[in-house]
């Protein structure tokens, strides 16, 4: 491949990042206020934040978590956060016996309390085992966001809180979740700790 094919493949991924980037922020603004505001708010209240995703979702899912335990941009205490999916043992062992549509709904039960926060990510939208999840998570009650891509698929209707990415590129959308996750951090750690 020539270097003009590569700068074309580089020009048009950087374009259609900063464009999906600028749409989303038009449309999901207040929504990640909300957000924002319901983590702050159930860390204060000492709940936790509770990720869960598949695939490059289950990557972002523990990044963000990671980013809440570890540390973002401040020196500051941990922050209560989990991956649902991090334990390969009890993952494997819940698709075996239970089917995978369970693969988070068994976690998020034994672990969830009412007031903790559950974050689900799917690209689609739709992914089943993150429906599961987020249904059970609502009755419980909990607070729950999603993350996925343009139209929101199932999960538009499963979900307290909707940040959907305007684009229908799974590249885009991921790269805009992390973004996301990202602002979400930053505020956190904000108004935790400024």
């Amino acid at each position: 491949m020539s270097s003009s094919a590569y700068d074309q493949i580089l020009d048009r991924c950087f374009q259609d990042n900063w464009a999906v980037n600028q749409a989303t922020l038009q449309h999901v603004r207040p929504r990640l206020h909300r957000a924002a505001h319901a983590m702050v708010e159930a860390l204060r209240a000492g709940h936790k934040l509770l990720f869960l995703g598949n695939g490059g979702s289950a990557a972002d899912a523990q990044h963000l978590a990671a980013e809440f335990l570890g540390r973002f941009q401040r020196e500051r205490r941990p922050l209560p956060a989990l991956a649902l999916h991090a334990n390969a043992s009890a993952l494997t062992a819940i698709a075996n016996d239970y089917g995978y549509e369970h693969t988070f709904l068994r976690p998020l039960q034994a672990l969830a309390q009412p007031g903790d926060v559950v974050i689900g990510i799917s690209t689609s939208g739709n992914s089943r085992n993150v429906l599961a999840a987020l249904a059970w998570a609502r009755q419980l009650p909990t607070v729950t966001i999603g993350l996925t891509g343009a139209q929101g698929g199932l999960l538009r209707d499963s979900v307290d809180i909707l940040l959907d990415v305007a684009s229908r590129e799974t590249p885009r959308i991921q790269e805009c979740h992390i973004l996301i996750g990202h602002v979400l951090c930053e505020i956190v750690e904000h108004d935790l700790f400024a």
